[in-house]
């Protein structure tokens, strides 16, 4: 079986992807997210990948947290939209340090699980991954995760297995976004 690297942005979208996967490749998950934004929200995203990664049995690697320099990258980018140029940023920057880490040690292949949300843009991170892969000399395992309502078992999967599931990407961006339509809802309700 080839040994596939696969970068998880959180516990909830690894479900589906690591049921998928699961019995076609030999999984070790990476977890390198230094875009989420607070720290608290990071830790707590990685506990929840850690405990159901034990749960199937499959390794967990942490990245570095490093959001400082996340924030320097998308610099110019802060007024982008979700799903925009800086989404694009954070991707490359992601599936860079995961095809590099499985060159390294030795992995076939690296995949990730961005494609499993209905708010990601799969064709965007596809193409970022196979550019990187190309130029990594290293394969890349384009998919589309959300096939298949793939969204919605990750969801079940999540209820079945009590995960913590995020409101919002990770990002300080993505999280002001929320904070705004949070804040418009409730101006709508009261």
């Amino acid at each position: 079986m080839k040994k596939l690297l696969l970068h998880s942005c959180c516990g909830p979208c690894s479900t589906h992807v690591i049921k998928a996967l699961s019995g076609k490749y030999d999984l070790t998950i990476f977890y390198f997210n230094p875009n989420i934004f607070p720290f608290e929200e990071y830790q707590k995203r990685l506990g929840e990948q850690k405990r159901y990664a034990k749960i199937k049995g499959i390794r967990v690697i942490e990245g570095e947290y490093d959001e400082e320099g996340f924030l320097a990258a998308a610099k110019g980018l802060e007024q982008e939209k979700e799903g925009g140029g800086r989404c694009k940023l954070c991707f490359q920057i992601r599936l860079q340090k995961t095809a590099q880490l499985a060159k390294q040690q030795g992995f076939d292949l690296f995949a990730t699980t961005l494609s499993v949300s209905p708010h990601k843009n799969t064709i965007m991170i596809n193409e970022v991954g196979s550019q990187i892969a190309k130029s990594e000399n290293i394969e890349f395992l384009p998919e589309n995760f959300k096939k298949q309502d793939g969204y919605l078992d990750s969801v079940r999967l999540s209820k079945e297995f009590g995960l913590y599931r995020q409101d919002y990407c990770g990002c300080r961006f993505s999280k002001k976004e929320r904070d705004v339509r949070h804040e418009i809802q409730k101006r709508k309700e009261g």
